[in-house]
């Protein structure tokens, strides 16, 4: 299929407000696709990042075009948007290369070209494999491949939406394909389908990992003792990287809870893994830095993520410690109860097990969650003694216990502070997903948490995000996830969400976490109903 087609869908799909209409719109356009093509479509309309930032693919418009860096400006300061304003310039081209075959670009082309920079290691090779694909591109093309590029989709498909139209188009149910999508990504189980060989392949196995079980917010141990029946289990809540531990003897990987493989970042985790000497299993685990006997602070640890090399620092170790068994021999234990999975874990994994306690009363649960606050731990998660592992899905046999509430939200726009903190963008519109529209709705905002430090930091990385600017306000595509902690939801009418923050700081940056991967406006308001009037 040529490619120019997926960016007449996208501008279909940017002015449809209804789901059935877009999942009917993406359904049509997945039926066309040949059997290679539906793993790659979908790859791009999520908008996966390929490595490229978002100068590089200015510089490759420009060279494209033949324009200037003041026409760029000037069109995308009217526009606020990097797709709209590259579709304008290509209508506006100085130059046109003409290519080598009259065929039109192809998705399966392009598709090959982005693989292709995942590995290029220069910004010289990355802008001249952009520069051949621009080249190629009508206007409506550019356009979509500008946005795929830097991941800056507003069309409003996410995953949702194109489960359904997988489900509609190969004829299988969307709670099957939201089920493979636990044990691969959605490009893969777009490949799976447009290639006739079902979902079959998508179950729990080795090396491939699976989408994390994740926890509720619980306001204090009485609420969990409530939820669980009378009776739960406490654990520590680590501060560190939550991370999936795939073993085939001496084979090891380390997934993140993104299904990225760390395993090169952290050779010292390896070790730690081999020494069990096990013969297969997978494990989940936190892998947290230790320095003079005490936890350090998360971003330590994504620093080391960042890096093309791992590093160690002096004086600073890295611990593993786990906390489920997810496979063990060729047998699955997704199925058995939290109390069985943790005793086998507890036999393979002796004292690197994270310290837990069953508790029936407010008093002890209060207790221990003190010690867990007092050994530098963010605090502790309930769990149910009965309940099976539920692969990617936020439950409530699992209920995370924090001094504050915290949620998990998304930087959308920030203001240049004054005083102290003036030539910093430092004033931060905090927002949560509306699952509904697929947008994001700020629920507060925040100047407080960070350190000076982090303000330069983070200033960086807004101003290298940035798609308009109105005086002292700059808005940024939706890329930077952030922990906020905060008092009280109340009801605002500053906001289109109708809810503001009370009192909200940022703890801690989540470069482990996706934008959409934050929490629910569903969830915010929620929270709302639930304090005391």
């Amino acid at each position: 299929m040529e490619f120019e087609k997926l960016g007449e869908l996208y501008e279909q799909l940017e002015k449809l407000t209804k789901r059935k209409e877009m999942v009917r719109l993406l359904a049509d356009f997945l039926r066309d696709l040949r059997a290679e093509e539906a793993g790659p479509a979908c790859s791009m309309f999520l908008g996966p990042a390929f490595s490229v930032g978002w100068a590089t693919v200015r510089d490759a418009v420009l060279a494209a075009t033949g324009l200037k860096a003041d026409d760029f400006w000037e069109t995308f300061n009217k526009t606020g948007d990097l797709g709209e304003a590259t579709k304008l310039l290509f209508t506006r081209r100085r130059v046109r290369v003409v290519p080598l075959t009259a065929t039109p670009l192809t998705v399966l082309e392009v598709w090959r070209v982005l693989e292709k920079l995942r590995t290029v290691p220069s910004l010289q090779q990355k802008r001249r494999l952009l520069e051949g694909l621009f080249n190629s591109c009508s206007p409506v093309g550019a356009k979509f491949l500008a946005k795929v590029l830097t991941g800056e989709m507003r069309a409003g498909v996410g995953e949702g939406l194109l489960r359904q139209a997988l489900a509609e188009v190969y004829r299988v149910s969307g709670e099957e394909v939201k089920a493979a999508c636990t044990f691969g990504s959605l490009p893969q189980v777009a490949d799976a389908l447009g290639r006739g060989r079902g979902l079959g392949v998508f179950m729990l196995r080795l090396f491939q990992p699976v989408s994390p079980m994740l926890a509720e917010s619980a306001r204090d141990v009485s609420e969990a003792l409530r939820e669980h029946g009378g009776r739960t289990f406490l654990e520590f809540k680590l501060d560190g990287a939550r991370v999936q531990i795939h073993v085939q003897r001496e084979k090891v990987a380390i997934f993140t809870r993104n299904r990225a493989d760390v395993s090169r970042y952290m050779p010292e985790i390896v070790g730690q893994v081999r020494e069990l000497g096990l013969r297969e299993a997978i494990l989940e685990g936190e892998v947290i830095a230790h320095a003079q006997g005490s936890p350090l602070p998360f971003q330590f640890l994504m620093r080391r993520f960042r890096r093309k090399e791992p590093e160690k620092a002096p004086g600073i170790s890295l611990r593993l410690c786990f906390f489920d068994l997810l496979y063990l021999d060729g047998k699955p234990m997704l199925g058995e109860p939290y109390v069985v999975r943790r005793k086998g874990l507890e036999e393979i994994a002796g004292e690197r097990v994270v310290e837990r306690r069953e508790v029936g009363g407010v008093e002890e649960g209060e207790e221990f969650l003190r010690r867990a606050l007092s050994l530098g731990h963010e605090g502790v998660v309930a769990k149910a003694p009965d309940t099976s592992y539920f692969p990617g899905r936020r439950e409530k046999a699992w209920l995370k216990i924090k001094p504050v509430f915290t949620l998990d939200l998304v930087i959308t726009a920030a203001e240049w502070g004054y005083g102290r903190r003036a030539g910093y963008l430092s004033d931060y519109y905090l927002a949560a997903l509306d699952e509904k529209s697929g947008k994001f709705e700020v629920v507060g905002k925040t100047f407080k948490g960070l350190t000076n430090l982090e303000l330069e930091e983070m200033t960086k990385r807004l101003r290298a995000l940035q798609t308009k600017a109105e005086g002292r306000k700059v808005t940024v595509r939706p890329e930077i996830v952030v922990e906020v902690s905060f008092n009280q939801v109340q009801r605002s009418s500053k906001y289109p969400s109708g809810v503001a923050l009370r009192f909200a700081r940022i703890e801690r940056i989540r470069d482990d976490k996706r934008p959409e991967e934050v929490d629910t406006l569903e969830r915010v308001r929620e929270l709302l109903f639930r304090q005391p009037s």
